[in-house]
């Protein structure tokens, strides 16, 4: 007598308004992972940009969304086109990214099917006044029509609590891909080796991304490290003033396809954010067993081995304290090695994207009722 066979995966919908930057490479990853492990994945997303490039190269079905980054009249057709979307699709349990799709899916669906809410750092820490209330009004509104709120850290979660935003969370920390980010390998195009100690930062040029903050600790770090190098990685809104701001030893890299050789490169990686929920660029760059320096904000902390955090955290909005990290850590070649050495292998040990995956998966099997997928063993030596 054969066997029944066994039921197919639920379907899943991601859906992103982000198509580049951090939250589009914690799509791409989590779907390749989800894909791998024999989960039916869809992503709703806009086709401009890295995300639906990215996932059409891997074969994951891309529905067209057309949403802008921010609120405004185009809402409600924005609504309804998620709307038709997912009624395309038909998932079992959607899975919406940041601060747009959270406020489109949660619309669309009003708790019809088990939705999570994954906010990638709160709406309501990027703006203020008058904008940040009603951020933080419409959160803790919108909870009620999240089956579950995912949080990248546990300063993710509590930031959330503060705010008044009260629902079911799970923390599941932010993974990096430990096999394409690693210390060996190409050097970015245009790099001289033979040059003075390098500093990269790589991030959207942007005030969350605090490179305004670099610039202004830039001069006393090329005062006392001669020869001191600044390339930052990525572009943005605020590309061309901080091109006006910034002196000779800065440059602008653009964007890049493949981060992995800009931190290769690096003597230390430098991401002095304003907010984050836990920030990627830091984790990638201790994967490439290279030092880093950070703002002390939410999922930073989090993210260091605890040996680092005496030479790695600096207030937010403090270049004097960012200066002076920075040139600690590039005049002694011994601490930066070994610094680079440990942080590899926190990363390897807790921040693999494999891990992520099986925790989110984790979170679908609660919430549809169904068996964790198989992943492979997440922890990689």
């Amino acid at each position: 007598m054969p066997l029944p066979s066994a039921p197919p995966p639920p379907r899943i919908l991601h859906v992103s308004q982000p198509v580049d930057g951090g939250v589009a490479r914690v799509v791409v990853d989590l779907a390749t992972a989800q894909a791998a492990a024999g989960t039916d994945v869809h992503v709703a997303c806009p086709q401009d940009g890295f995300l639906a490039s990215a996932l059409g190269a891997l074969g994951i079905r891309v529905h067209p969304w057309g949403a802008s980054r921010s609120p405004g009249p185009r809402l409600a057709a924005e609504v309804r086109d998620l709307k038709r979307v997912i009624g395309t699709a038909g998932p079992a349990l959607v899975h919406a990214h940041s601060a747009k799709a959270g406020l489109a899916a949660r619309l669309a669906l009003r708790g019809g099917i088990p939705t999570v809410f994954q906010p990638h750092a709160w709406s309501f820490e990027a703006v203020g006044g008058p904008t940040a209330l009603v951020a933080r009004l419409w959160e803790r509104r919108a909870a009620r029509w999240a089956t579950r709120i995912v949080c990248v850290s546990e300063a993710e979660r509590v930031t959330g609590l503060r705010a008044g935003v009260v629902g079911s969370y799970t923390v599941v920390p932010n993974g990096v891909d430990t096999g394409r980010f690693t210390p060996d390998g190409v050097a970015p195009d245009g790099h001289d080796p033979a040059g003075g100690p390098l500093v990269v930062c790589v991030g959207r040029l942007c005030r969350q991304k605090g490179q305004d903050v670099l610039l202004r600790a830039w001069p006393a770090v090329a005062a006392r490290v001669p020869g001191a190098r600044l390339v930052l990685v990525g572009d943005g809104l605020d590309g061309e003033r901080l091109r006006e701001w910034a002196g000779p030893e800065v440059a602008f890299a653009g964007a890049a396809a493949d981060a992995a050789p800009w931190y290769r490169a690096a003597d230390v990686v430098v991401l002095p954010s304003r907010w984050e929920g836990m920030a990627l660029a830091p984790l990638e760059a201790m994967a490439c067993a290279r030092p880093v320096v950070v703002t002390d904000v939410d999922g930073a902390r989090e993210s260091l081995p605890p040996a680092h955090r005496a030479h790695a955290l600096v207030p937010p909005e403090d270049p004097e304290a960012l200066a002076r990290a920075l040139v600690a850590l590039l005049r002694d070649g011994e601490l930066r090695a070994e610094l680079g050495r440990r942080g590899r292998r926190h990363v390897l040990d807790h921040h693999d994207a494999r891990c992520a995956a099986a925790a989110i998966d984790a979170v679908y099997g609660e919430l549809l009722g169904t068996a964790p997928t198989g992943y492979r063993e997440c922890t990689t030596t």
